[in-house]
Parts: C-alpha cells; structure tokens; sequence
C-alpha cells in the first residue's frame, strides 16, 4: 500500500483524536484511502507528504496568507499573527527567509507529537547562531517538509518575535510589528487573502513513519535537546 504504510497519526483528523469527531477517514475503503493520500497537488499548490486535507475537502488547500491574533488566555496580551500556507517547492526556503529578520542568535522549540494521542512534548534550545541553525534546517529538509508530527519554531526573546514552521506546514510569524515577515511572503508570491482557510480548520489526517521517527531524533540530537524538555507556551 506505499504511502499508506506510513503511520497515520491514529489514523483520523486532530478533532478525532479530541475525541469531538470521528473522523471520515475510519469509513473509507483502503482503494479510497490511497487514492486520497496519494494526491500531491491541487491546481498549482503542491503538497508535503505530512498532511492531507478530509476526503471531501472541506477546505482545499492553496497558497496565501492572512493576518490573525493570538490572544493569551492567562494575561489577555494579544499578538499579532501572520498565518501562512506555501507550496512545497517554496516552503523550506521562505521559511529560512522569514528567520532572517529575527537577528543573529536565536532560541529554537522543537514540537513532537510522535507518541500519539493527540500529546505533544516540546524541547527547547537556546543560543544558537542563525547560520549553523539554518545549515541543520537544510540536512534535515526532508523530515521538515515531509513529517506530521514534527513542528519548529524560532524565537527571539528580545524582540518578542517568532516564527514557525508547525506541524501541518503553515508558516506562522509572532509579534509586533510583521511587516518585514509580510514582504518576505510578498516577495516570495505568497500573497494576502483575508478569506483563506488552511487544513487546520477542518477534518485533516497528519502522515509520520519509524524513518521520520528516526530522523526526528537525529535533529534534536544536532540541536542538543538530549535532556532538555520545554512544556510552556511557544
């Protein structure tokens, strides 16, 4: 069965997982379960391995971006957001882009939820020298681009800035102000639609394996995560 081999992450969306749904994807016939894992594209918009949209695509993926707030449920401070969706081909490169802008030295969260169950385990690094950072980015593309289960986010304290590249692929920039995050998108043919949707607001399934597992281990340990866990807010 190919792609289908790989492990799908309980096999249904996040809100099955939640337990609030119970996901289309348990009713499919394996023939239309490969079928639909096995669509790369969507007019011009290319997929990741990592995710796949719900069967009856609720929401069709495409490239763009739109603004949005992040609100902070414990002190009420909102930030403003840049939620974004690129094609395959451009994703690792804007992503390496949209760090520019966050200096010299930065922090860097790596997001896990390879142990299943809707859990995920953050691990945390500080201090590292953008130009090393971005040299392990681009060894370990494959696992970034391709795993459901594997998120990054770059952070610098200072300028209470952030930018990640989550594990369902959208690129999502943090702080005040966005601008230069916006004409990297802009440049990059990643332009504003206000009425954008991404795979996260609907049904979605997320596509890991043991290789990607194994690949995942490999980065943090090139991070130096080995004992450091990190369980607070991005």
């Amino acid at each position: 069965m190919g792609f289908l081999k790989r492990i799908l992450r309980n096999g249904v969306s996040d809100d099955a997982i939640r337990g609030t749904s119970n996901g289309s994807f348990e009713s499919l016939t394996d023939v239309e379960l490969q079928t639909h894992m096995g669509i790369n594209s969507y007019g011009v918009f290319d997929l990741t391995d990592a995710i796949r949209p719900s069967y009856d695509l609720q929401i069709v993926p495409k490239q763009g971006f739109r603004f949005d707030e992040y609100i902070d449920e414990g002190s009420g401070i909102r930030t403003p957001v840049i939620m974004a969706s690129a094609t395959r081909h451009a994703l690792i490169d804007l992503f390496l882009d949209l760090i520019e802008p966050l200096g010299a030295t930065v922090d860097v969260v790596l997001e896990t939820s390879h142990h299943g169950g809707g859990d995920k385990e953050d691990l945390y690094r500080e201090h590292i020298d953008v130009p090393v950072l971005k040299s392990i980015f681009l060894d370990f593309e494959d696992l970034l681009l391709n795993d459901g289960c594997t998120g990054i986010a770059v952070i610098n304290p200072a300028k209470r800035q952030e930018i990640q590249l989550d594990e369902h692929k959208l690129l999502i920039a943090y702080g005040d102000p966005l601008a230069e995050f916006e004409r990297t998108l802009i440049n990059s043919d990643v332009y504003p639609d206000k009425d954008i949707q991404f795979v996260t607001e609907a049904e979605h399934v997320h596509s890991s394996s043991e290789r990607m597992f194994d690949q995942f281990n490999m980065l943090k340990n090139r991070l130096g995560m080995d004992g450091e866990n990190f369980t607070g807010e991005w």
